[in-house]
Formats: structure tokens, C-alpha cells, sequence
């Protein structure tokens, strides 16, 4: 509570007369929308408190090549016309960098930043085409879209199967944008490998789906089920499938349905045992940064923060910012005085390759035309009270990515 009352202190500030602009102390400032009160606020009150610890640990240590580093937030409650206003208030504040928190987010501000020139990110959401860095310069997936989170969906699913040839898949999705983006390619997977596709749209909010999951379980009788579900609906949809007798360990969900705080809104461990979780990050504590980031409050004499049990989305904010860090720590090599702007950051990311943050991200690798980095993701389940690691980071079908990503540019 107290540092969401510094970070609104700190928002008031940017509209103050004679206000400084960031470049006068040479920091370094990197816009974060963030939903602590809105629609996904699951998400958001454990996700950007990984990025603000971050941030903390990395200034505790000088900075970026000497550059403190400046995480401003905003609480945009996943709605459009608060996340524009934010946006404007990042770009009066000197951010070179912003994170577009939420696909209708990133929707409405891919042309703002572009014309900006501040590079936007989108890790695991936003639209999938932005993967094409030469269409959608100033845009950044970093990690595993839908496109390609769809794909690994359904290489799972036939490693499970042993084989889809002919097998039933199930798609229950939250009906927006976002969840009927992956349609198409789901679709061409159906056709390429031979199994019947289904489609199970589950209208916003997302907490009735009572009768969909019936009809995937009694009338379907569905093979394998892949969930595109964010929110309060990924717990419900645990809740239904274990209700009609479905099992867990035939369903995968994409990255917004797998988080620890997913497993326990649905009733906790037990009742999500066997379920299927995709995930662009590592989970769990055991990696470096966080050993590094629990040393730090117990120096300050304080327990780790609460958030940090939540590893799932705890890890994805550590990421989200890292990522950030090694662009701008890649401007600045061309301009160690620290005054780079959005499109010296924007070059930086486009050399970003060989950060692991010790196994807690992917092999990314990002270039002037791959804005997403490899669409690498793994498998854990729910096992014994926790997420269990099933797979290796592996990518699926980039055929088909490729696919589509051409077919968007050429509509264009």
C-alpha cells in the first residue's frame, strides 16, 4: 500500500508546474501499466512487484552503467482510455521504454508509440503480427505470443495424445480479441495434423461457463482441452472441468490461466491437480535473481515480500523489466552519458540475445525483423501442492507462425 501511495505521489508530481524533466538527473524512466484493481488484478498485484524489486535490486547496485533506473506506475484497472492517459503522462516523464499492460492496451497505443518512437511491450499478449519488427517497429512481443503459445498448445497435446490424427480438441476461450486471435491458427494445426477443432467461447466476465464445459465433457467428448482463459475465468474453468469429472491432466492452458494464485481461487492444489500450465518464464524460487532479491530485504532487516510466493507472475515481472534493462544497457553503449531516447532503446532491444537470468528466461534473441524472440515455452503441471516443470523450453510449428505473420503483412 505504501509504495502504490508513492508511485500516486510521484504521478501527481508529472502534471505540477516546472516539474524537471528525467534527463536533468540522467535517469533512466520506463513506463509500467499495471492492473492492481481491475479485471486482471490477479495478475497485476503480484507481476508488478516483481518489476519494482527489480528495479530496486539493480539501483541498489549502481544502476545500469551508472544510470539509476526510474519504474514509473500506473494502475490503468485493464482499461483503455486511464492506460492512453498514463501513456501521455510516461512520455512527458522522459520514458524510453513503456510496458503495454493488456491486449486492448496494445491495441490502442500501437500507433502512438510508433509515432512516438517509444518502444511499447507486449510479453505474452498484445497482437501476435507484431512479431514482424520491419511492420510494427516500435512494438515488442519479447516473449511467446498467442500465435505461438497455440502452437505449443497443441505439440502438447499430441506428446500426450501419442499422436491427434483424428482426436477431438477443444478450444475454450474468453471472447474478446484476445482469446480469438489464436483461432486461425488452431485451424490450420486441425488441417495440418488431422484432428476435429471445436471452439467454446466464454462471454466477459468469464464466470459462467457451466454449460460450455458440459458440452466439452458429455456431448464433445473431447480428447484434450486447450484454454485461452485470463482473470477470475481460469479458476472457474478448473472448477467445472473438475466438477463434471473431466481430467486436469488433459488440459493446457496458454500463460494468463497458470499461476499459482490461478490454482488457489479455484480451491486450491488438490482440486487442480494434474492441470497443465504453459509458461514463458521460470517458476519457482530457485534461480539467482531471487536469492539476490530475498538477501536484499533481509539486509533491510525485512521478510520478502508476500508477492513473491505467487512465482508465476512474481518471475514474469522480473522479466518484463530485465528485458527492458538489457535494451536500455545496450543504448548505452553508444551513449554512456545516458541521454538516449526511445529509439536509440528500440535499437538496443534489437540486439538483446544470451540473457538467462540464470534459466529463469528463455533462449530470446531478438533482431530487426523478430521482435518476439523465438516464441520459446514450457510445460509445468499442478503436482502435489505446486507447479512441476514437464517439458524443456521448446517452440512448435514456426511454419505456421511464419505463416500467418506473412498473411497479416500482407493484408496490409
Amino acid at each position: 500500500m505504501k509504495r502504490c501511495l508513492v508511485v500516486l505521489m510521484g504521478l501527481a508530481l508529472l502534471v505540477g508546474v516546472g516539474a524537471p524533466p528525467a534527463m536533468a538527473s540522467h535517469e533512466i524512466v520506463i513506463g509500467l501499466l499495471c492492473d492492481r484493481t481491475g479485471a486482471t488484478q490477479v495478475v497485476g498485484v503480484n507481476l508488478c512487484p516483481g518489476s519494482h524489486d527489480y528495479v530496486k535490486l539493480l539501483n541498489s547496485k549502481g544502476g545500469v552503467e551508472g544510470h539509476k533506473i526510474k519504474l514509473l506506475e500506473v494502475d490503468h484497472e485493464y482499461k483503455v482510455p486511464p492506460a492512453v492517459e498514463a501513456y501521455e503522462r510516461f512520455k512527458k516523464e522522459g520514458a524510453v521504454t513503456v510496458v503495454l499492460y493488456g491486449t486492448p492496451i496494445a491495441y490502442a497505443l500501437t500507433q502512438k508509440v510508433t509515432e512516438d518512437r517509444i518502444p511499447g511491450i507486449t510479453p505474452g499478449f498484445g497482437r501476435s503480427d507484431a512479431t514482424d519488427g520491419t511492420r510494427f517497429p516500435y512494438i515488442f512481443p519479447l516473449m511467446a505470443t498467442y500465435w505461438s503459445q497455440a502452437t505449443a498448445a497443441v505439440k502438447f497435446a499430441g506428446d500426450q495424445l501419442k499422436g491427434l490424427k483424428g482426436k477431438k480438441i477443444a478450444y475454450l476461450f474468453f471472447d474478446n480479441p484476445a482469446g480469438r486471435e489464436p483461432i486461425g491458427v488452431l485451424e490450420d494445426l486441425a488441417a495440418k495434423e488431422g484432428f476435429q477443432l471445436k471452439t467454446f467461447a466464454v462471454p466477459p466476465p468469464g464466470v459462467e461457463m457451466g454449460a460450455q464445459v458440459l458440452d466439452i465433457a458429455q456431448r464433445y467428448r473431447a480428447d484434450f482441452v486447450i484454454a485461452h482463459l485470463f482473470g477470475r475465468s481460469p479458476s472457474v474453468s478448473i472448477k467445472e472441468l473438475k466438477r463434471v469429472g473431466y481430467p486436469l491432466r488433459k488440459v493446457v492452458s496458454f500463460v494468463w490461466g497458470a499461476a499459482e494464485a490461478d490454482i488457489e481461487a479455484a480451491g486450491g492444489w488438490a482440486v487442480a491437480e494434474g492441470y497443465n500450465a504453459i509458461q514463458f518464464a521460470g517458476v519457482g524460487q530457485d534461480f539467482p535473481v531471487i536469492r539476490e532479491i530475498q538477501e536484499m530485504y533481509r539486509k533491510e532487516g525485512k521478510a520478502p515480500p508476500k508477492e513473491m510466493a505467487s512465482t508465476v507472475y512474481y518471475n514474469r515481472g522480473i522479466v518484463w523489466v530485465a528485458l527492458q534493462i538489457e535494451a536500455i544497457r545496450n543504448a548505452l553503449k553508444a551513449k554512456p552519458d545516458g541521454m538516449i531516447t526511445g529509439a536509440d532503446v528500440k535499437a538496443g532491444y534489437e540486439k538483446v540475445k544470451g540473457v538467462t537470468l540464470g534459466g529463469l528466461v528463455p533462449p530470446v534473441e531478438l533482431t530487426p525483423n523478430d521482435h518476439e524472440g523465438g516464441g520459446w515455452v514450457q510445460v509445468w503441471q499442478a503436482k502435489g501442492g505446486k507447479f512441476v516443470k514437464l517439458t524443456d523450453w521448446y517452440k512448435a510449428y514456426p511454419e505456421i507462425v511464419a505463416k500467418h505473420i506473412k498473411a497479416a503483412g500482407a493484408k496490409k
